[in-house]
């Protein structure tokens, strides 16, 4: 199978970016990846978006950025599969070009949240759940977030304070990300003190949306140029995409997310890894119980006792598992279908030594996850530093 080499990077730091319109924001991602991408030209672009159809009333997405960015007759497809959108798009592209069909393409993730405010955002998140048996019952994904963290405590006998765990590595983090939202690390006083959202997540529980864009360019390796190049290139190893079912409810067990298992199974299995082999885990924090299941479900805790592994020290930058090395969903923001291709440019400056301070030394092995929904979709890929 051809070498997959993401080629080059491009993000927009994450905000309120009430000035910029969908297209500006994409616009600018792309402009700061096709800058580094060695004269690559795409021949297609994969656009993940998970609620521009209905905050910003515009689809066709994949069309309308293309044609903004100059990219003329070129293959555009908007690719949508709720959080999980952005990763669904770096995996068609990456299966395009595996397959041989696509020389070079650029996938991008893009979110505007602030073309609305108030309610009606509320509202848009909602959509992505099943609407005939959840959201038209009032049911919005916070309150599915706090159903399952109450699940959680009552199941295992943890209290609300141990979930403080996760949002403090990741504010810890977003303060050396320079496009993170918020870039001030927390104390556990200031979790524990955080007013609810809703019961039982607090404030510093629930990732906040905001607008951003990342682009990534995806080539074959022989169209690269040769290994003496100043940064390391970096390789997708593996690749997967796993679906459950769309309503909670329908599952056997709630605490039990068996796409992100299978998921990471298969592109660990893939890469020809273990989990346990990779340096650093890039996971979907939407909320610190999410964080939690990951953790479990990933295979890196047993079940229930990752708020105990997290506890320990082991997913900070010095830790055996890295999490959230750039801030993750709470600190950097939650930019909704754009998360995983962000996961993949923040893996990328890990991989290639380029991430600063929050830099871990000698990394090799990503591991990057986005979910949709209660991880009802879930794209998992593994990322690796090329030696030559």
């Amino acid at each position: 199978m051809t070498d997959v080499i993401i080629a080059s990077v491009g993000q927009t730091a994450v905000g309120e970016h009430w000035e910029l319109s969908l297209r500006d924001l994409a616009f600018q991602a792309i402009e700061a990846a096709l800058k580094d991408a060695y004269g690559l030209f795409p021949q297609a672009i994969y656009v993940g978006n998970m609620l521009a159809p209905v905050i910003s009333h515009q689809s066709h997405l994949g069309t309308l950025i293309a044609d903004y960015a100059g990219l003329e007759n070129v293959e555009a497809y908007t690719i949508e599969a709720g959080g999980a959108s952005g990763g669904a798009a770096l995996r068609q592209a990456y299966l395009a070009i595996a397959s041989g069909a696509v020389d070079v393409a650029l996938v991008v993730g893009v979110e505007k949240f602030t073309d609305q405010i108030g309610s009606s955002v509320e509202s848009a998140l909602s959509v992505p759940l099943d609407s005939d048996y959840e959201a038209i019952h009032g049911l919005t994904p916070t309150a599915q977030m706090a159903l399952l963290m109450r699940r959680y405590m009552h199941e295992y006998g943890v209290k609300h304070e141990e979930f403080g765990c996760f949002p403090l590595v990741a504010h810890a983090n977003g303060a050396g990300n320079p496009n993170a939202m918020y870039r001030k690390p927390i104390k556990a006083e200031t979790y524990q003190k955080a007013g609810i959202v809703c019961d039982p997540l607090n404030l510093f529980d629930v990732a906040p949306e905001g607008d951003g864009a990342a682009a990534l360019v995806l080539a074959r390796r022989d169209l690269l140029p040769p290994a003496d190049y100043p940064t390391p290139f970096v390789r997708i190893s593996g690749s997967s995409m796993v679906c459950d079912t769309l309503a909670l409810h329908d599952r056997r067990n709630p605490l039990e997310m068996s796409a992100i298992r299978v998921s990471v199974q298969q592109a660990c299995r893939q890469a020809g890894i273990l989990p346990q082999d990779v340096d650093f885990f890039e996971l979907s924090d939407s909320a610190s119980i999410m964080a939690t299941l990951s953790l479990e479900a990933a295979g890196f805790a047993e079940r229930g006792k990752g708020l105990m592994y997290c506890q320990s020290g082991a997913c900070t930058l010095q830790g055996e598992l890295p999490i959230l090395t750039m801030g993750g969903m709470k600190a950097r923001g939650n930019v909704g279908g754009a998360t995983g291709v962000y996961q993949a440019v923040e893996a990328v400056l890990q991989l290639r030594g380029t991430a600063g301070q929050n830099q871990i030394p000698n990394a090799k092995l990503g591991l990057i996850q986005c979910v949709g929904g209660a991880a009802s979709s879930v794209a998992t890929h593994v990322l690796e530093r090329i030696i030559e």
